[in-house]
């Protein structure tokens, strides 16, 4: 027997108002039905990679200044690019 779990969230959009001139929105849409996709659907792509980018953006952030905060120590190893790339 296959226990299938599934994890539904409500996602709340919202409708945006862009002023774009309007042969930029022409070439836009011809582009965007290239791809197989509505303009609205390939602006909601953009907005969703650079609001995913701002997060890895700050995620790495915080992980660098956890190293830079980190006690771990080193013991006078230093990265040898020969070294690491021997097979």
């Amino acid at each position: 027997m296959h226990i299938i779990r599934a994890h539904y969230s409500h996602i709340h959009t919202m409708n945006i108002t862009l002023s774009v001139d309007e042969q930029v929105a022409a070439r836009a849409r011809e582009a965007a039905k290239k791809l197989g996709k509505s303009l609205n659907q390939v602006v909601r792509d953009y907005l969703e990679q650079l609001a995913g980018s701002a997060r890895r953006s700050q995620s790495w952030d915080q992980f660098e200044q956890r190293c830079l905060q980190s006690s771990a120590k080193l013991d006078g190893w230093q990265f040898n690019r020969d070294e690491a790339n021997e097979r």
